[in-house]
């Protein structure tokens, strides 16, 4: 006859077996707003992606507002459509002109992007979603973009995430949306290849279509994980019935 202990151990084994292959797929989404490039090259074009959480117990997340750079401000900034969002770049005048590297003075440039929310497409307990533009050209290699960003939900609170990260201090309760940007590698154009085509809506839209295909191929191995893990539970619960049958 088997020992109970030992049925506990299987069971057990099994347990944490299911949820290492599950885990494994299906990774929690972060508890602050955080942002994603798809590139940090200098000078280059880029996707930022944007994971925006639910963080309320009573309420659904209804708009979101990203503040671009002013200082080294965008010249070109596209938003990848939300099914169930209206998406809106906010484009006015610069606090002080900007001279780009071109010698062009800008005293104009994109200076947010906001989304909201149709009715029925909020983001609900439990849940969180992600948006996505495309940005150029980034800022020298080692600049640290910053964007501050607010979080609306549909019972009228505003969470601002806002407070700058400090080098050798802890993250901060509400930090913005940030990444550094890289230098390019010798003979690599902004988007990591060999020829010049940084800059052309062509090379946006091929950048984004790269990342979703990204993002498909990790939603498949998401997909495999949760199977994976069904699999292994359900054999757990066999291989638990037969013991006990035995017993």
């Amino acid at each position: 006859m088997t020992s109970f202990p030992r049925r506990a151990l299987t069971t057990g084994a099994v347990a944490l077996t299911t949820a290492g292959l599950m885990g494994l797929g299906l990774g929690a989404a972060s508890a602050h707003v955080t942002v994603a490039p798809a590139s940090t090259t200098e000078n280059g074009y880029s996707q930022l992606t944007f994971s925006v959480p639910n963080e309320s117990e009573t309420a659904a997340t209804n708009k979101l507002e990203v503040q671009l750079p002013t200082e080294q401000p965008f010249t070109s900034v596209r938003v990848k459509p939300v099914e169930g969002w209206t998406a809106e770049v906010v484009s006015g005048a610069l606090p002080e002109p900007v001279t780009t590297d071109d010698g062009v003075t800008l005293t104009e440039a994109p200076l947010s992007v906001v989304w909201t929310a149709d009715a029925g497409a909020e983001i609900s307990q439990q849940e969180y979603q992600t948006f996505s533009i495309s940005v150029g050209r980034l800022p020298e290699a080692g600049s640290t973009v910053v964007l501050p960003t607010s979080q609306s939900y549909t019972d009228g609170e505003v969470v601002a995430w806002n407070q700058e990260a400090e080098e050798g201090a802890e993250e901060p309760d509400k930090p913005a949306p940030s990444f550094v940007t890289t230098a390019a590698a010798e003979g690599e154009d902004a988007h990591g290849g060999s020829h010049t085509t940084a800059g052309t809506p062509e090379a946006i839209d091929a950048e984004q279509t790269s990342s979703s295909t990204d993002a498909g191929s990790a939603s498949a191995v998401a997909w495999v994980g949760l199977v994976a893990g069904l699999l292994g539970l359900a054999a757990g619960a066999v291989a638990l019935a037969r013991t006990r049958r035995r017993a």
